[in-house]
C-alpha cells in the first residue's frame, strides 16, 4: 500500500468513530451517510489489511491495531487543521516544496504540470492562504506556503509512524528511527546506545545523520529527523522544541604532545597566550571557552581557526601550538595514542549539558522510545 492511497476524509472519518463510538454520530460529524461512512472504513480497513473496530451492538469499539493507528490519524489532521485538504492538494503542495519548483513536482509524483498547478491553486483558494508567489522567472513558497508544507510533513511524519506501527504488529517491521548527531554525541553516549539498540531489535533502520546544530535543527522541525544529540541551548529559541537533559559535560582543554604547556597546569592568563582553534560563535562550548577568559578578568584571546570539527581540529593541534578546548571522549584515541594530551581544566561550573532534542508534538513510537530509553543508559554508563 503507498501512503498516497490513503483517503484523508476517510481518516477524518475513522477518527470521529473512534471519539464518538457510534457510526451515525460520526456520519453526521464529517457530513457523510451512515452508507458512505460504512463504505470508507471498510476501504481503509481493506487498504490495510486489519480490522480497526470491533463492530458491537452497542457501538464501536477499537482494535489493538486502532489503537495504534488512531492516536497518530487524530495528531495529523491537527497538524493540517482544515477539512478542505484533500490526499491530492497535500501531496501536491508537499513535492512542490521538497523540489522547489512544478516541474520538480511533476518528476517527483509523475504527475502533469496542470494538475499540481490545479491542487495547489485550489488549496490556496480553500484555506484563503496565498501559497506561492512569483519571483522573476521562479516560483516559490510564500511565508504561509512554508508554513503549511511544514505542518504537512509532520502529518505525513504521524501517519507514517502509525502505519509502520500497525506493520510490526502484523509482523513485518518497517519501523525507522532517523537521528541527528552532534560531534560530542558521535564520540560515545550515541555509539552505546546504538549497540544496546540493535541487539533487541535488529530489524529497525536507523539512520544517523551528522552535522552541527544549524544543520540539523530545520530537518528536525521538519520532521526529516525524529532526534537530535548534543550540546543543549539555554535559552532555547525554537518554540516548537522541547530539550531533555541526559549528563553534564566538563570539556578540558587539549594540545599537541609535546606542546610548551603540557604538564605544567597552567593559569588561564598562560593560556590566552596561545591561538585557539575554537567552535563558531553561539556553540556552547565557544560560550564556555568566553567564560573561562570572561571570569578572571581577561579577553577572549586569538581565535586562529573557528571549526567544529574534530577531525580537521585534531590534525591541526598536531601540527601547531594551538589549543582547544573539547570534551575527552571526543578525542579519546588521539589522547591514548599520545598525539594529543590534556593541557588543563576548566573552571568549575563551565561545562554543558548535553541532551536530546525533539518537537514539541513528537510522539515517540514504542521503539523510538526504547531508543531514548537506551540513551538514557548509554549516558549514565
Amino acid at each position: 500500500m503507498e501512503f498516497w492511497d490513503l483517503n484523508l476524509r476517510h481518516l477524518r472519518a475513522i477518527a470521529e468513530i473512534a471519539r464518538l463510538g457510534t457510526m451515525n454520530a460520526a456520519a453526521d460529524a464529517v457530513n457523510l451517510t451512515q452508507p458512505a461512512i460504512t463504505q470508507a472504513l471498510g476501504r481503509i480497513e481493506a487498504l490495510l489489511d486489519t480490522p480497526l473496530f470491533e463492530r458491537r451492538h452497542d457501538g464501536m469499539v477499537v482494535t489493538a491495531a486502532g489503537d495504534l493507528l488512531v492516536p497518530r490519524i487524530s495528531a495529523a489532521l491537527e497538524h493540517i487543521a482544515s477539512p478542505h485538504v484533500t490526499m491530492a492538494r497535500f501531496r501536491a503542495l508537499l513535492a512542490f516544496a521538497d523540489c522547489g519548483s512544478y516541474q520538480g513536482a511533476g518528476a517527483l509524483t509523475g504527475l502533469s504540470l496542470a494538475s499540481l498547478h490545479r491542487a495547489i491553486s485550489d488549496l490556496a483558494l480553500a484555506t484563503r492562504r496565498p501559497l506561492v508567489t512569483r519571483r522573476g522567472k521562479v516560483v516559490v513558497l510564500t511565508e504561509a506556503g512554508a508554513q503549511m508544507a511544514r505542518a504537512f510533513r509532520l502529518a505525513r511524519v504521524e501517519l507514517e509512524s502509525g502505519l509502520a506501527e500497525l506493520h510490526a504488529l502484523q509482523g513485518h517491521e518497517t519501523r525507522r528511527i532517523a537521528v541527528g548527531a552532534m560531534p560530542l554525541a558521535r564520540a560515545r553516549v550515541l555509539p552505546g546506545a546504538v549497540t544496546r539498540f540493535i541487539r533487541r531489535h535488529p530489524r529497525v533502520r536507523l539512520s544517523i545523520v551528522e552535522g552541527s546544530r544549524a544543520e540539523l535543527i530545520e530537518p528536525l522541525r521538519n520532521g526529516a529527523i525524529d532526534l537530535m544529540i548534543g550540546a543543549l541551548r539555554d535559552p532555547l529559541l525554537e518554540p516548537d522544541c522541547v530539550q531533555h537533559p541526559l549528563f553534564y559535560d566538563e570539556p578540558v582543554v587539549i594540545g599537541r604532545a609535546g606542546h610548551p604547556l603540557e604538564g605544567r597546569k597552567p593559569s588561564i592568563a598562560e593560556l590566552a597566550g596561545y591561538p585557539w582553534i575554537i567552535a563558531a560563535r553561539g556553540a556552547p562550548l565557544r560560550e564556555s571557552w568566553e567564560r573561562m577568559f570572561a571570569v578572571q578578568g581577561l579577553a577572549s584571546p586569538s581565535v586562529q581557526v573557528e571549526s567544529g570539527s574534530v577531525m580537521t581540529i585534531r590534525q591541526l593541534l598536531i601540527d601547531s601550538d594551538c589549543l582547544t578546548l573539547l570534551s575527552p571522549d571526543q578525542v579519546a584515541v588521539e589522547l591514548e595514542a599520545g598525539w594529543l594530551c590534556r593541557i588543563g581544566r576548566l573552571p568549575a561550573g563551565l561545562g554543558r549539558t548535553i541532551g536530546v532534542t525533539t518537537r514539541a508534538s513528537w510522539r515517540p513510537t514504542a521503539v523510538q522510545a526504547d531508543f531514548m530509553a537506551d540513551l538514557e543508559a548509554a549516558s549514565s554508563a
